[in-house]
């Protein structure tokens, strides 16, 4: 059976020996590499990144390192780059390219690294899949940060990675793209975006192991912990990278299941199926599927994929010198102890910030996943400034370290060093507050411990994205909007009050207090309103927010009629729940709601405007330094 978005994309062939995709040899120094002082002199040659000025001429009598190919259709605004010189006398001649989906990869035939597994029919239950995952959780999200890290520095340090070059044969290529599918949304609006799928894997073989990731026996196969979608516009003003919980409840495609001892796609099809956890998903239908899942959320055309594992995490921040984090407080961690001992600002290496960008039970956080992830985007922007910055703009050591190093660890479709050294020269000029990390809002956990994506303000989010609308915290140079008057008030009709019994309350905590989100719900519960759920809300708000669906109007009123302050968001994501999301205005008492059977006070709602992003939405600027 023919899958969509899988024809001309056949499965990468293995190595016996490894499992892994085999990559090309590389070579051992690179002729490319030039003096600092020599830098200097290249970059001041300053230019427009996006005008598309001449090519610089080529050195005299340039010997090419791969035979000469028919130019591209150009229809982006990158600039281009020169071609690679000739190497210097006495060095070995440049292997012609291979073709990595053609063979095994043999870097380390003695070091194995585990691919996904295959999962049958008859798989685990979701409770002993569950009590599985426990020991493999804390040990995933680090490779998925160092991708988009080092995607990111790709493109942060491009005005001169066109001096210090290294092979693309060191990626592993793998078949993960579906550039035709349907779920794109305005794909003519995307023309010229770049948009990379940058995941984690939770592989124990070899060199991941050793570095404390665990071993086989704590997973069975690969999962895909930690996801962040990447979207760089067509006039390469902005850097928007979406980060998505490992744990999302999604509605699983019809996927061609993916074997991990080979390495290979199979003939096996699984058919469509809701109440999937993101990371489940990978493991099921490996890069394919998730590539289809993600697609699907966010309408966004993925262009570019990228994975990596723990082996290459402690190497590349290493390579950079370290990355400096701050912290408002010391960082104790309920399972991997005192991650950082004192408040304030700490250097990490390679070992110290995996564990930071990974750890899930950090005490003064007290929200999981979304403190984890928080912490990520806060590692990143510290390191794409450092980056940006000459401790490494300006070295071209650690600039060839960590590219070999990125090269080593990776594992990608549609990427290579050519590619995004045009990227990275097209965005030399954008300044790190025009990086912005969202989070996926979600609402809650269901009965399975998955958490309910928001749909409609996750449509709003990538809408936003696709249209290149101005993003709350954004620093860019772009046009203000016009000022226009805000659509006028709309009012529910009247309504009466409802039994507090029968409201089912979900009460999120968004103000960053610890336990008032407890203490609100002993409150309304004293009141008569039966709690759904506790917990934390996927970001911040300011705003004390009573949100409802369609249909839920006269309990919204009932439940905002004991809650001073509270405004009314419609949503129709939540089905019977309402929700109250207590913000850091929220005044801290609960007071008796209007008796069951009385007329409501008339509450506005103000009306949507066009593609309106939610008021509660988690950002991280890269330009933010300060210590929070």
């Amino acid at each position: 059976m023919d899958l969509p978005g899988d024809a001309g994309s056949p499965p990468t062939a293995r190595g016996a020996e490894t499992g892994r995709p085999r990559r090309s040899a590389t070579p051992g120094e690179n002729p490319d590499q030039v003096t600092v002082a020599a830098l200097m002199n290249k970059v001041g040659r300053d230019s427009n990144p996006v005008r598309r000025p001449e090519p610089e001429p080529a050195a005299p009598n340039p010997q090419p390192v791969r035979p000469p190919q028919p130019p591209p259709v150009d229809d982006d605004p990158t600039e281009k780059i020169p071609p690679v010189g000739a190497a210097p006398p006495g060095s070995p001649p440049p292997e012609p390219p291979r073709d990595d989906r053609a063979d095994g990869w043999n870097d380390e035939p003695d070091q194995p690294v585990a691919l996904p597994q295959a999962v049958g029919d008859n798989g685990p239950s979701r409770l002993a899949l569950s009590k599985r995952r426990k020991r493999r959780r804390l040990a995933t999200a680090g490779r998925t940060v160092l991708a988009l890290l080092s995607v990111l520095t790709f493109v942060g340090s491009g005005l001169v990675w066109g001096y210090v070059r290294s092979t693309e044969a060191g990626f592993a290529q793998i078949a993960a793209l579906d550039t035709e599918s349907t779920d794109i949304v305005d794909p003519g609006g995307q023309t010229g975006d770049e948009t990379y799928l940058i995941i984690g894997t939770d592989t124990r073989a070899g060199a991941s192991g050793e570095i404390g990731a665990g071993t086989e026996a704590d997973a069975e196969g690969a999962r895909a912990d930690t996801v962040i979608l990447v979207n760089i516009p067509a006039d390469r003003s902005r850097v928007v990278a979406v980060s998505f919980p490992r744990d999302l409840d999604v509605t699983r495609p019809v996927c061609r299941g993916w074997d991990s001892t080979t390495g290979e796609y199979t003939s096996e099809t699984f058919p469509a199926a809701e109440g999937d956890k993101l990371n489940a998903t990978y493991a099921l239908g490996g890069p394919k599927c998730l590539v289809k899942v993600i697609q699907k959320l966010s309408g966004l055309k993925i262009g570019h994929f990228v994975g990596i594992d723990f082996a290459g995490f402690e190497s590349m921040v290493d390579e950079v010198g370290g990355v400096e984090v701050c912290t408002p407080t010391p960082l104790v961690d309920g399972e991997l102890g005192t991650l950082i001992e004192t408040a304030g600002t700490h250097t990490l290496g390679g070992r110290q910030a995996l564990d930071y960008v990974r750890a899930r039970k950090v005490e003064s956080e007290g929200n999981g996943d979304y403190g984890r992830i928080t912490r990520q985007q806060k590692f990143l922007s510290s390191l794409l400034r450092s980056a940006m910055s000459n401790k490494v703009l300006f070295d071209p050591g650690k600039l060839n370290g960590f590219i070999n190093a990125f090269t080593r660890a990776t594992f990608v479709e549609n990427v290579d060093t050519e590619s995004l050294v045009r990227l990275g020269r097209s965005l030399q000029r954008v300044e790190a507050g025009a990086v912005t990390f969202l989070t996926v809002p979600t609402a809650g956990t269901n009965e399975w411990g998955n958490e309910i994506p928001r749909l409609d303000d996750i449509e709003a989010i990538f809408r936003a994205i696709i249209d290149d609308d101005p993003l709350p915290g954004e620093k860019r140079d772009a046009p203000e909007p016009e000022a226009s008057a805000p659509p006028p008030a709309a009012a529910l009709p009247a309504q009466t009050a409802v039994d507090p019994s029968t409201v089912s309350v979900q009460v999120s905590n968004a103000s960053g207090a610890s336990g008032l989100a407890a203490r609100t719900a002993e409150e309304l519960g004293a009141y008569g309103f039966p709690i759904y759920s506790v917990g934390n809300y996927s970001g911040t708000s300011k705003e004390t927010v009573v949100r409802f669906s369609p249909g839920q109007e006269a309990e919204a009123l009932t439940l905002a009629s004991a809650v001073p302050g509270a405004v009314l968001q419609e949503s129709a994501d939540l089905g019977g729940i309402v929700e109250l999301v207590l913000g850091t205005g929220f005044v801290g008492s609960i007071t008796a709601p209007t008796e069951a059977g009385s007329v409501l006070p008339t509450v506005p709602i103000q009306a949507a405007e066009e593609n309106e992003l939610p008021v509660d939405l988690s950002i991280t600027n890269a330009g933010d330094d300060s210590c929070a």
